[in-house]
């Protein structure tokens, strides 16, 4: 009888786990949706930025708003890593990891880590970050104006992200992120509007105007890394809920199978009983 009460506790915490996994499904696949939206409308307004742009600077070069500054750039490469705050995304965190150490110097390179669980790894490889930062917890209205002045800072940056190619496969992705925007930029196509200081007045000046444009584009490009981060984590987190699902789901139904074995075992031994003591009474 305790065997039998033990199964059926199982049985049950087994079928709460069921339900648990199959809600954390759905969260995550809703997440995946709002998040690919996110990453739509934010791709249209950097192209809206980018045509404006394009008709006010002088040159081809992308110079990350540094003109109002007037601050001598650092000569070593920024490495941005972008990692999950938590240690329930799979392996994809100690992939970029990997990746980003396979080119790191710290004679030639500085490290700024967005997410707590990237900043845990480095520490397994005795690597100190310049800085960290909370991975963001809402997909929207991300602020980035911290790792936006860094990168002004560096003669270049390279960013290192977690990218969604499907449900069941998250990979680690590099970019250069000046070559990044300015190619980005050029598959923009122009607007039908002509914008220049002969049609509009740019206050407090065009050059700031322009600097202001190229913030933003660097801004609007580190939020959607880590949009795009955060949606393969997302996809990471619903196969693990997935492949968490599924078990659980069997594990229910071996628990209800044996239940119902030990059941029957138990009304057959009672009738048993109640056979052998009739069989008693009339001998």
């Amino acid at each position: 009888m305790r065997q039998l009460s033990e199964i059926a506790s199982a049985r049950d915490n087994a079928a709460v786990l069921v339900e648990l996994t199959s809600a954390f499904e759905g969260i995550a696949s809703t997440r995946i949706a709002q998040v690919k939206d996110q990453v739509q409308r934010s791709g249209q307004f950097f192209d809206d930025l980018w045509r404006i742009y394009s008709q006010l600077r002088v040159g081809k070069s992308f110079n990350f708003g540094r003109a109002q500054t007037g601050a001598d750039t650092n000569p070593k490469e920024l490495m941005i890593l972008i990692t999950s705050e938590g240690s329930f995304s799979g392996d994809i965190d100690q992939k970029l990891i990997a990746a980003a150490l396979a080119g790191y110097d710290p004679a030639k390179n500085d490290i700024i880590v967005v997410g707590y669980h990237g900043i845990a790894q480095l520490r397994q490889h005795q690597v100190q970050a310049m800085l960290n930062f909370k991975l963001p917890s809402s997909d929207q209205n991300i602020n980035v104006a911290p790792l936006v002045s860094a990168v002004q800072k560096y003669a270049s940056t390279v960013v290192y992200y977690e990218t969604y190619v499907s449900l069941m496969q998250q990979d680690v992705k590099t970019i250069a992120l000046d070559a990044a925007i300015s190619r980005r930029g050029a598959n923009v196509a122009p607007g039908e509007e002509v914008i220049s200081e002969q049609t509009y007045i740019f206050e407090p000046s065009t050059w700031a105007v322009i600097g202001h444009l190229e913030r933003a584009m660097i801004g609007i490009a580190l939020s959607e890394v880590i949009l795009e981060s955060k949606l393969a984590q997302y996809a990471s987190r619903f196969r693990a809920n997935r492949a968490a699902h599924e078990k659980a789901d069997e594990s229910l139904g071996n628990l209800t199978w044996l239940y119902a074995r030990g059941r029957r075992q138990l009304k057959d031994e009672r009738l048993k009983e109640i056979i052998n003591s009739l069989r008693g009474k009339t001998s």
